[in-house]
């Protein structure tokens, strides 16, 4: 006997009755258009079947629709890089991308209205080069409506990723690949966007021209003004800076950032501007040893707000752990300092230049220069340290 429940379900929408081909070759964009707005009115999944879908053009996905592939869990696809590997094309959903070459400042690919989601696809650029400075595209996915979220999907190589502007209680989860200039963007959020477990890795190529590009103007993480964003476990590998907070128009971030990385970075977190409520950093491992000047943290002039970092790892082999600057407080407990001062300076792992620092409980690993304080840092405390001998601290205030 059929349920009331099971006649009020109506079944989900396959792209291939609206058209789409699937065969590397046919633009589906407006094939794709025509299924996800035939289920904007009932709020039905769109299905992608297995498939190498073209899209020379943009599509949007509107309010309480999901566009869906095949993948319950993000993919690998390395194939392009390591021979034997899967290739984007041999399996699953993927959307190969060629709209809008060479324009970074335009729509994104696929934008997600509110209540929307994208799952369990493959996003792949084919006419980028591996070995040549990346061709600019505009971000892969933008959201701009609330309680939307990407789930269960691989960006393996777009110029930019996911655009997070205006997108209250935004959802990133399970998202992997390798965005060449920029990962995550978020600005306008004034209600808890979470992003989780999303790792950019150089899956597609570590070619030495485009690595080498990306070292020195990807950015992993962005964020602008964002309230209570939470952010766990996540990671960035080769980029200039991994995780950054800027001032924007609409103001700055607070938020909780628990198990984040960054691996071969120039900067791992680089600090323009925060909020005075702070951002809590805990459980972190920073890695830089790349270009000229690596270092784990940067906290900028700019900066008049509060950074906590607690039970974080820095190391290098690097310049220094961090730099302090700015108005703000910078905090760091029940961390732990290794390897810095690689040219045999008399750098020290935390160099202290502006605002107010806080050094508790803390262990450095070397018997070098522990701490310099310059003469315009405010007010420092620092107390509960461990060093293999003394602690050695140059205060010039004295």
């Amino acid at each position: 006997m059929t349920s009331l429940l099971a006649l009020l379900v109506l079944p989900a929408i396959n792209v291939r009755d609206y058209g789409a081909k699937g065969d590397g070759v046919t633009d589906d964009t407006a094939s794709f258009q025509r299924a996800l707005d035939s289920a904007k009115d009932q709020g039905q999944i769109v299905e992608a079947p297995r498939g190498n879908y073209l899209f020379k053009g943009r599509i949007n996905v509107p309010q309480g629709v999901t566009l869906q592939g095949v993948w319950l869990a993000v993919p690998s696809h390395a194939g392009i890089r390591d021979a034997g590997r899967p290739k984007p094309t041999d399996d699953g959903t993927t959307f190969l991308v060629t709209a809008d070459k060479g324009q970074e400042a335009v729509a994104a690919f696929l934008t997600l209205g509110t209540n929307s989601s994208l799952k369990g696809v493959v996003v792949y650029y084919p006419d980028q080069k591996t070995d040549d400075v990346p061709t600019p595209y505009p971000f892969a996915v933008a959201i701009h409506g609330d309680n939307a979220s990407v789930q269960d999907v691989e960006l393996l190589n777009p110029y930019k990723g996911i655009d997070c502007t205006g997108a209250g209680r935004h959802l990133l989860r399970n998202i992997q690949g390798q965005p060449l200039r920029m990962g995550v963007y978020v600005d306008a959020v004034y209600d808890i966007g979470r992003i989780e477990n999303v790792h950019w890795n150089p899956w597609w190529s570590m070619k030495p021209k485009l690595i080498e590009w990306q070292k020195s103007h990807g950015e992993g993480f962005v964020f602008g003004r964002t309230d209570w964003q939470y952010c766990t476990n996540t990671f960035c590998f080769g980029y200039g800076v991994g995780y950054r907070f800027i001032a924007t128009k609409n103001g700055f971030c607070n938020g909780n950032f628990l198990g984040i990385g960054a691996d071969l970075c120039q900067t791992s977190v680089q600090v323009d501007q925060s909020a005075p409520y702070g951002l809590l950093i805990t459980n972190g491992e920073f890695v830089a040893f790349e270009g000229g000047d690596p270092t784990m943290v940067r906290v900028s002039a700019s900066n008049t707000g509060v950074v906590r970092f607690t039970n974080c790892a820095f190391w290098g082999p690097c310049e220094q752990n961090a730099v302090v600057d700015g108005r703000g407080t910078v905090g760091f407990s029940d961390c732990t300092f290794v390897q810095w001062d690689r040219g045999n300076k008399g750098k020290a792992a935390v160099q202290a230049l502006g605002g107010n620092v806080l050094v508790r409980g803390c262990e450095f690993r070397e018997d070098k220069q522990h701490v310099f304080i310059g003469k315009g840092v405010q007010k420092a405390v620092l107390s509960d340290n461990i060093a293999p001998k003394e602690m050695r601290v140059n205060d010039e205030r004295d």
